[in-house]
């Protein structure tokens, strides 16, 4: 999927917008990933301390594990970095910083899930308050998750519609080129069929531009087609 759109950057906290960001389908089908893969995490995280306090062998290094693509994929959903834009758009900007905190409540489950392992590993008396805090903590940060995750496929899908949109509006704008070709062409079959012997050539040049017109009408229909859909 071509970028052929771009969205305008909201400034992220801490930094000033700097113009737009071209964003493809590739890389918003991987913020979407990204922001699945926090939900997944922090579900397998929690299942683990669990286990782990019950004393299941391995289960605190798999809580770890969880932990630490939580925290990165949280890290490279905020902070632009190669093709990731990070927080790229005024409702992402309220559902980080704003009224949901959700940045914030991020890395405070976070946080608290470290201090959780660390306790159930170092077998400390407050393990087990940690711990239950840690598990009425997963409720509320999965709704704030899945309100973040609804931001990036509506994002996600006005991208789509507005480079539906352009692509509409330049392939109508080559239909209208094509259309006028043809008729210069047309017009100089015209003028070479009265020009007997010297319109000849003329009229050959005349007679490829016919043909580069109708299938540069067969392509329009095509992408219209395409765009349509």
């Amino acid at each position: 999927m071509s970028s052929l759109a771009v969205i305008e950057e909201a400034p992220v906290q801490g930094e000033e917008a700097s113009g737009v960001v071209p964003l493809s389908g590739e890389v918003f089908g991987a913020l979407i990933n990204l922001s699945g893969r926090r939900r997944f995490t922090s579900q397998r995280l929690v299942l683990y301390a669990v286990l782990a306090a019950q004393g299941q062998q391995g289960a605190c290094a798999t809580a770890r594990e969880a932990l630490g693509l939580f925290r990165s994929a949280h890290a490279a959903l905020l902070k632009r970095s190669g093709d990731l834009p990070g927080v790229f758009c005024p409702e992402l900007e309220e559902v980080y910083f704003g009224r949901s905190r959700g940045d914030a409540r991020i890395t405070s489950f976070a946080e608290l899930a470290q201090r959780a392992l660390n306790a159930i590993e170092d077998k400390l008396k407050t393990g087990p308050a940690l711990l239950e805090q840690l598990v009425q903590e997963t409720t509320p940060l999965l709704a704030v998750l899945n309100e973040i995750t609804a931001v990036y496929e509506a994002q996600s899908r006005k991208h789509a519609r507005l480079m539906r949109e352009q692509l509409r509006g330049i392939m109508t704008d080559i239909e209208t080129i094509a259309r006028e070709a043809k008729m210069v062409a047309f017009n100089a079959r015209i003028v070479a069929a009265r020009s007997g012997q010297a319109g000849r050539e003329f009229s050959v040049v005349a007679g490829v531009l016919s043909n580069i017109t109708g299938e540069i009408d067969e392509l329009v229909k095509e992408a219209l087609s395409g765009a349509a859909a």
